[in-house]
């Protein structure tokens, strides 16, 4: 058996990853407003939440490596608290670009740490419990979008909000996450993941590219198909109408995610991510051909796809764990192996940043004039998922570790 808090602090920082992150978004308007900042600098100052989360990725790797991944996550919510607090200072009274860009930048960083330590974590557990329980550890960080979208409508003001978040993050400190025995870790040259068939790992890192593609044209760019009248003939006017789009697809992502440990432990994540890509498929042909004169039907496209691509994320992390794992040397002894698997873990996470820029930039540029056309890319992409499907790994086989592996002192306080 292992710590049930270990998994509940481990889903804690997912959940806290989610409300933090759509808590930001979905303020953007309320931020641009304020600042007077045009579509472009908007742009701007997401893209570098992109880039310095892909250095918070990097600097993970490193410090997981001489540490290991528990405190690299500490670490990690510490900088998203402090980001979040200078988000605040930057949007209190009349607002100040610079202070709000700092803190944006500050919360990036700590954004791609805690990307990569909570999916190392993640992935740790799964092989010390031997079956998968990825799905549910990325169902918790969807769980926290809901809460902040439900938020949303809460009348606080934007800084107030973000204030009050900012406990969050430090609430998880504390949390009882799982630790590695540094004793016998070798030096940190020697823990370099050599003998790593990347060339795997990247087949499915591709998937989780194609996954972020999906994902971020349609949270990014949901509403706004949803509310052109380039694509429907009357189309809802409301604001809040507009996270129509987004809810049901959070909606769906959530409820596949809760049944995708059961469903991948019994029909195989080959299995689970073909269904999966098929259904996504048809869910991006419902919004692409949606009557013009039925907005409604579209809604429905956005949860369909939401069924589908949900798990493609939690079980891409699962099978370049598993990779990555079985080339460790058999003198290599458990703490070595973890930290190698956690450097593994850290690089496959930037695949997240390529596709989520990919989806933001292919959907809008290509269209622009009409988003339906935006929409046929990830379409047409999404199918490439389903020769890829093979090249992830079944579901975990690992007998559970002992009482005694799994002793206090495995966890932190």
């Amino acid at each position: 058996m292992t710590n049930p808090h270990a998994r509940l602090a481990i889903s804690a920082a997912f959940f806290v990853q989610g409300l933090l992150f759509i808590t930001l978004t979905l303020r953007l308007p309320v931020v641009q407003d304020l600042l007077g900042l045009s579509a472009l600098a908007l742009s701007g100052v997401m893209l570098m939440l992109v880039l310095c989360a892909g250095a918070g990725s990097v600097v993970a790797e490193a410090l997981a490596r001489r540490v290991d991944s528990a405190r690299t996550l500490r670490l990690a919510l510490s900088v998203i608290a402090m980001g979040f607090v200078l988000i605040a200072l930057g949007v209190r009274g009349d607002g100040s670009l610079p202070v709000f860009a700092a803190g944006v930048a500050v919360y990036g960083f700590g954004l791609g740490g805690n990307d990569a330590a909570s999916n190392m974590q993640a992935v740790a557990l799964e092989h010390r419990l031997g079956r998968p329980v990825m799905p549910s550890f990325h169902a918790a960080w969807t769980a926290g979008g809901l809460l902040a979208t439900g938020l949303a409508f809460v009348p606080v003001s934007f800084p107030a909000m973000v204030a009050t978040l900012v406990v969050a993050p430090l609430a998880v400190l504390a949390a009882p996450l799982l630790r590695r025995e540094l004793a016998s870790v070798v030096a940190p040259a020697t823990t370099e993941p050599l003998g790593i068939p990347w060339s795997r790992i990247l087949l499915v890192g591709v998937a989780l590219i194609l996954f972020y593609m999906v994902d971020t044209s349609a949270t990014a760019w949901g509403p706004v198909y949803l509310s052109s009248p380039h694509v429907f003939d009357d189309p809802p006017t409301n604001s809040a109408m507009f996270a129509l789009a987004t809810l049901p697809y959070l909606a769906a992502t959530l409820l596949a995610r809760v049944f995708g440990d059961g469903l991948t432990a019994r029909l195989g994540a080959t299995a689970v991510v073909r269904a999966g890509s098929m259904l996504a498929f048809l869910g991006l042909v419902v919004i692409v051909f949606a009557p013009r004169s039925t907005w409604q039907v579209g809604i429905v496209g956005f949860f369909v796809v939401g069924l589908g691509v949900a798990v493609i994320a939690p079980l891409a992390f699962s099978a370049a764990a598993r990779i990555a794992g079985e080339t460790g040397d058999s003198e290599v002894d458990d703490a070595t192996h973890r930290a190698r698997v956690d450097a593994v873990i850290a690089r496959f996470n930037q695949f997240n940043y390529v596709g989520a820029l990919l989806g933001a930039v292919l959907t809008g540029a290509i269209g622009n004039g009409n988003l339906r056309i935006g929409y046929a890319v990830p379409m047409v992409l999404v199918l490439a998922l389903l020769p890829l499907a093979r090249h992830f790994v079944g579901p975990a086989t690992a007998p559970a570790v002992t009482d005694k592996a799994l002793a206090p002192g495995r966890t932190t306080p």
